[in-house]
């Protein structure tokens, strides 16, 4: 793997580490499906959304792996544990880690195998964006949680020293 591509590799797997913690800090499994003033998505729904993104556009776009979303799914789905989430996000944590680990470096410079919303991106750009993505929800997610559940505790959001190398 070449050191972008390990780049993008560690910066995901350490923010989908970061998805895991915050789910696992909802106190129950209710928590993930509580309405929020002022937040139109709940958390359960967001930590779907990442998890079914990463997994069509990396592990199954970028990787072969045959992952067939169901975005409408992603967004409709209530009343999942915990456990059935942290298992979405595992599952999208793997996908992306095998699909990254035999990506081609001369990709990054050709358009992204799928047309996304009509546009026809370089496959780095597009591994840019859904890392961005991850990020901004990421966000929403933890104040999705705090405001559902009154805890401030902090998921601990990835640091740089989770990005060296092991």
């Amino acid at each position: 793997m070449n050191a972008e591509i390990s780049t993008f590799a560690r910066i995901l797997a350490r923010d989908l580490g970061v998805l895991e913690r915050e789910v696992s800090l909802y106190p129950d499994d209710a928590g993930l499906w509580k309405p929020v003033i002022g937040q139109p998505t709940l958390g359960g729904n967001l930590a779907l959304h990442l998890a079914g993104n990463l997994r069509h556009f990396v592990g199954g776009v970028l990787g072969g792996s045959g992952f067939k979303r169901d975005r409408d799914g992603e967004f409709s789905a209530r009343g999942l544990t915990r456990e059935a989430v942290i298992a979405e996000i595992r599952a999208a944590k793997a996908d992306v880690a095998a699909a990254l680990a035999k990506l081609d470096p001369a990709l990054l410079d050709r358009p992204f195998p799928e047309v996304i919303r009509d546009h026809q991106l370089p496959t780095r750009m597009v591994l840019v964006h859904l890392i961005t993505h991850l990020s901004f929800h990421l966000g929403q997610l933890d104040y999705h949680r705090r405001a559902a559940t009154g805890d401030r505790t902090s998921a601990e959001p990835g640091g740089f020293a989770q990005l060296l190398d092991a």
